[in-house]
């Protein structure tokens, strides 16, 4: 029996949750994939012009890159205070540094204005997003799973994360949207900042929503714990979470980190590279490229929540791995597709390849969760998810488009995606299925194995 702490919240207070989760992740990424979109389309000529076309993007796409590397830094500071003050305060800071750095990006005056002071602020305010974007996700999918029961957190977990695809299909339905009413010289003028300065105005309704939800009954409990715990034995110190988490629960993170690989990688290269691969080596117009990502995201949002209810049913581990598996089958038919230069083709190569990436995307927020106690877990799943970002998604469009360059063939982008499919592969090969585990139960086996440490560190046992 399930303690009133930790029982079920009624169907329409978790809805509630879900929707404030769903909202904020959907602007979350509407911010960090604008500027991906926009570093493929305009930002080469803006910010960095006088370089070779294939060359500016490069440089475009470093800055791109560059928001991921703050992104573990993002996940350690969030991840800290999120296990220490709770889930609800740091949401509502990620989407205030967030939809800030987005609004002020539609207000840079580019290179033509400033000189080289603007890819330099361009590229701070890209840290700030990646900063945000660390602490983001593991607060808001912790927030579902905590809140949830096991029977379906593998459902209502998958919904915040179908704020990437909404995200995505928002980013690129606004630039597909003004590339189609407005001229190139247009758009490239002063086109381009609409969509930037669009974020303003969706940060202060997530607000309004995150703001009217409860924290996670499943922290409010381990935190009660831990209080009763200090107050019982005043010599107790309280580990910080990340020394928590290396030292219980590295095997976890290294877990998460690999089976990150091939879902971070694939993700970037399907909807980021293909903007730059369709319209340079396939001859695709700019408007094709960006209807087929659009019609291929809204297909990517709906099945999430389908593979995370089949998550419920067989379990994390299988979902999980017929998408790394898959990924790398497509690979080679995805850009075959996307050589012969029809739309249909197009569509069909990024619809397939994102239902893919949803079976490895939509379990992972209840996988990753169900590894860590309560009072590590923001941490946990945080430094997971973020520190593979690093060397997953950040240099992914990067790499592609050098190895474009070098080969001008799209065979060693695709061996690259299908090295990471073997990488995450052999990951998820080696974790445990967690599809039952009790958060709560977590918690209480937790304090156990920290005690008996303690205990050995002290030369008792």
């Amino acid at each position: 029996m399930s303690s009133p702490a930790t029982a079920p919240p009624p169907p329409a207070s978790l809805k509630r949750i879900v929707a404030a989760s769903l909202i904020g992740t959907t602007i979350e990424w509407y911010d960090f994939f604008l500027y991906g979109s926009a570093a493929a389309l305009v930002f080469n000529k803006l910010f960095f012009p006088g370089s070779d076309p294939l060359v500016g993007t490069l440089l475009s796409f470093l800055t791109y890159a560059v928001g991921f590397a703050a992104r573990p830094i993002g996940a350690l500071v969030f991840g800290h205070y999120g296990d220490r003050l709770g889930r609800k305060k740091l949401l509502v800071l990620s989407l205030l540094l967030m939809g800030g750095a987005t609004f002020a990006i539609g207000l840079l005056p580019t290179h033509a204005t400033i000189g080289a002071a603007a890819p330099v602020l361009l590229t701070v305010l890209r840290l700030v997003q990646g900063f945000a974007l660390g602490g983001e996700w593991g607060g808001a999918v912790l927030l579902v799973s905590e809140h949830g029961d096991a029977r379906r957190r593998g459902f209502w977990a998958s919904w915040p994360q179908t704020g990437a695809p909404a995200g995505q299909l928002l980013a690129t339905g606004v630039l597909s949207f003004l590339t189609a009413v407005l001229s190139d010289a247009a758009f490239g003028s002063w086109g381009w900042r609409i969509p930037f300065l669009l974020s303003g105005v969706l940060v202060m309704v997530g607000l309004w929503i995150r703001l009217s939800v409860d924290e996670s009954p499943v922290f409010k409990e381990a935190l009660a714990q831990a209080e009763a715990r200090k107050a019982a034995d005043a010599g107790t110190v309280e580990k910080m979470p990340l020394v928590a988490v290396l030292r219980h629960h590295w095997r976890d993170v290294l877990i998460a980190m690999g089976a990150r690989m091939a879902e971070n990688i694939s993700y970037y290269v399907i909807t980021a590279f293909i903007l730059v691969y369709a319209t340079t080596s396939a001859g695709v117009s700019r408007q094709t490229a960006l209807n087929a990502v659009l019609i291929a995201s809204a297909v990517h949002f709906a099945v999430i929540p389908a593979w995370g209810a089949l998550s419920d049913r067989v379990g994390r581990r299988p979902v999980y791995l017929v998408g790394a598996v898959g990924i790398g089958l497509w690979m080679f038919p995805f850009f075959s597709l996307i050589d012969t230069g029809g739309f249909g083709n197009l569509i069909l190569a990024v619809t397939v390849g994102l239902v893919l990436h949803g079976a490895m995307y939509a379990p992972q927020a209840a996988f990753f969760s169900e590894m860590f106690a309560t009072r590590m877990r923001y941490s946990g799943a945080s430094i997971g998810a973020q520190f593979a970002s690093v060397a997953a998604g950040a240099p992914a469009p990067l790499i592609a488009t050098a190895l474009l360059a070098d080969y001008g063939d799209s065979t060693p982008i695709a061996l690259y995606v299908i090295a990471a499919s073997l990488l995450t592969i052999v990951a998820v090969g080696v974790a445990k299925e967690t599809r039952h585990r009790d958060l709560a139960e977590m918690d209480t086996d937790a304090v156990v194995t920290d005690r008996t440490a303690r205990t050995e560190d002290a030369g008792v046992l």
